[in-house]
């Protein structure tokens, strides 16, 4: 017979449990600090649900295990089923519509599409650099501007779409819904479902904000309807396109949580990798000159980036890397057994209990990761990152549920970090501490620069 124990967590309080130790604005780091306490594994009580807290390679190895366990979304993702629905992000691993989109779009981040989206990448990242150049000796906002950059890049290449984000002072509104949407999905996630039901005007709000965000992703879609294009996108596959294996298509509804999906997060993630990147480069003026000076070696000044200059650029690919080690911007994971489960160290789960993969934890993990606080871009290093656990480092999922866009994001990340370092150096505000702003991502708060042209 198998001994099983408890899983630890912190103690709570009767009825609510932990629910109002949670800090709603920080819960990642929250969870981060009792990922120390507690080790390899903890629980939550939300007012009589547990949720387990995976925090170890060797915990993260079992539960990723397809033959045992699906992917099965949980708070915050549930709350947003609303804006998102069967999207590939916010489905379950059983839902036949994920499976049905993931056939369907896979072409669309291939290599020799990635390729064809090079130029939309150039296009965008020079706004950018045109916004820089112009800032004067002013401070620009770090965060908000690679918002701008990610979110134009991925409507472009994804819908053909141009936000103009760059031209002006406030954020798009289709941003502006979408944040807030995001935040109130946070909260609700740590708030009884009693009390939720009783904030009507933030319930009033987040309607309105999905309806508008819906109106937005359906008139896009009607524009496309209306004036057809060659251009084999996003879009067009999955208005066109049809599954090889069923012949079956995409219903306009699912269409819609599909676009929304990518709109949000095919740039959510991407702005917080680039932001917090320049943060630690930054922070590491030794790291920053080795960066640079692959930059300069790849790109000369005045040289125009090539497609082909992306696989040269081996300490970006770095830099990324460790970033997302320290701050993977898509924080979580959520997984269920398909059935009653013993995990190591006699950790007993239930058939479809959720089990929550915490990746800043793990990333963490002092059985693998040596001075695991310490920003060190050689882990990453080629000859060394074949060492590395395929369990300690899952900033993208897992699986077949890993983002269908890791390459997108990636290519997009190395184009823009190495555009900018070849154009600007860098100025820092010495004062500034690193602030963690959590939505359903992760990026700095309040993060800013100065950028003088090379």
């Amino acid at each position: 017979m198998i001994t099983t124990r408890a899983i630890p967590g912190p103690r709570g309080l009767p009825v609510i449990g932990n629910l109002l130790q949670l800090p709603r604005e920080r819960l990642t780091q929250h969870f981060m600090m009792l990922a120390q306490e507690h080790g390899g594994i903890f629980s939550i009580n939300f007012a009589g649900y547990r949720l387990p807290l995976i925090c170890s390679a060797e915990l993260t190895e079992v539960v990723c295990n397809e033959k045992q366990f699906r992917k099965l979304i949980s708070p915050p993702l549930t709350t947003l089923r609303p804006l998102a629905g069967d999207g590939l992000f916010t489905a379950n691993g059983d839902e036949p519509n994920w499976a049905l989109a993931h056939r369907i779009l896979i072409p669309a981040f291939s290599q020799r599409a990635r390729r064809l989206y090079f130029d939309a990448m150039q296009e965008i990242a020079g706004n950018l650099i045109n916004k820089w150049h112009a800032s004067g000796s002013q401070w620009v906002d770090v965060s908000a501007d690679m918002t701008r950059l990610t979110l134009d890049t991925i409507a472009l290449c994804g819908f053909e779409q141009r936000l103009a984000s760059f031209a002006h002072a406030e954020m798009h509104p289709f941003v502006q819904a979408m944040v807030r949407v995001l935040e109130e999905a946070m909260a609700r996630s740590t708030r009884p479902r009693w009390v939720n039901q009783l904030r009507v005007f933030a319930k009033k709000r987040f309607q309105q904000d999905i309806a508008y965000l819906h109106h937005f992703v359906d008139d896009v879609i009607r524009q496309r309807r209306a004036h057809p294009s060659p251009v084999k996108d996003l879009l067009g596959l999955m208005l066109e396109g049809a599954d090889p294996a069923t012949g079956a298509r995409l219903s306009d509804t699912n269409i819609r949580y599909q676009v929304i999906t990518f709109l949000i997060a095919g740039h959510e993630t991407t702005s917080g990798l680039l932001s917090f990147a320049l943060y630690f480069l930054t922070q590491h003026p030794e790291v920053l000159a080795r960066t640079v000076a692959e930059v300069d070696g790849v790109l000369p000044r005045g040289t125009a980036m090539t497609y082909e200059d992306l696989d040269r650029l081996v300490i970006v690919e770095q830099v990324l890397e460790e970033t997302l080690r320290l701050w993977p911007t898509a924080p979580a994971f959520s997984v269920a057994p398909y059935a009653d489960t013993v995990l190591p160290g006699g950790y007993r789960l239930a058939k479809d209990q959720r089990v929550t993969v915490l990746l800043p934890a793990l990333h963490r993990d002092p059985a693998v990761w040596d001075r695991p606080e310490q920003f060190d871009i050689d882990r990453f290093d080629p000859a060394r990152r074949v060492n590395i656990p395929p369990h300690a480092f899952k900033p993208f999922g897992n699986g077949s549920r890993a983002c269908i866009g890791k390459q997108f994001a990636m290519m997009e990340a190395k184009l823009a970090l190495a555009r900018v370092l070849q154009n600007f150096d860098l100025v820092h505000d010495p004062a500034y501490r690193l602030t963690i702003k959590e939505t359903l991502s992760l990026k700095p708060d309040g993060f800013r620069l100065k950028v003088k042209p090379r």
